[in-house]
């Protein structure tokens, strides 16, 4: 399904593509970024991934920020409920039923014999994943570690996507 002329700017066929920069607070993420759009020219076979000192042009990446937002709140009473047997929250408390993760991500391709820019970009990703919940009057926190993993899945998951994206928008119309 997809075209045999797709190229490189420049019609370049050996690339590098070293680790991207990480300018966000979210530790170790860029590997996801890296190994994603490693795995998207791999798999195209439009150019061959090589050592930096073999490559004809660099692909380099940049996460440039990553935020959470908080949505669907969910709110306890503000005195004590009627039924305290039906699931309800500590008096007073509010938690998010979900978070929103937003990332931007940069790719500049440059020719590697002087340095100069053939093609840069700028990616986008959003996704939304549902926040541990409390459901018992007894249990008043979350489970933390939930949390950090349902981040780094979907994170790992938009990493996949917005590589896919970054590897068509580099090869068309050259």
């Amino acid at each position: 399904m997809g075209s045999p002329d797709r190229t490189l700017p420049g019609g370049y066929k050996q690339i590098s593509i070293p680790i991207f920069k990480n300018l966000s607070q979210e530790p170790s993420i860029e590997v996801y970024f890296t190994n994603s759009l490693i795995q998207e020219f791999e798999r195209s076979k439009i150019a061959r991934v090589v050592d930096p000192n073999l490559a004809e042009a660099v692909l380099e990446g940049e996460i440039e920020t990553v935020t959470y937002t908080p949505s669907g709140q969910n709110q306890g009473a503000t005195t004590a409920p009627a039924n305290p047997t039906g699931p309800s929250l500590p008096i007073g408390s509010v938690l998010a039923a979900q978070y929103q993760i937003l990332i931007t991500a940069k790719i500049t391709v440059k020719r590697n014999s002087d340095k100069s820019i053939l093609w840069t970009g700028v990616f986008n990703g959003e996704r939304t994943y549902i926040a541990p919940q409390v459901l018992n009057p007894v249990i008043n926190t979350v489970n933390p570690l939930y949390n950090l993993s349902a981040r780094r899945q979907n994170i790992q998951a938009m990493a996949s996507e917005m590589m896919q994206e970054a590897h068509n928008r580099i090869t068309e119309n050259f």
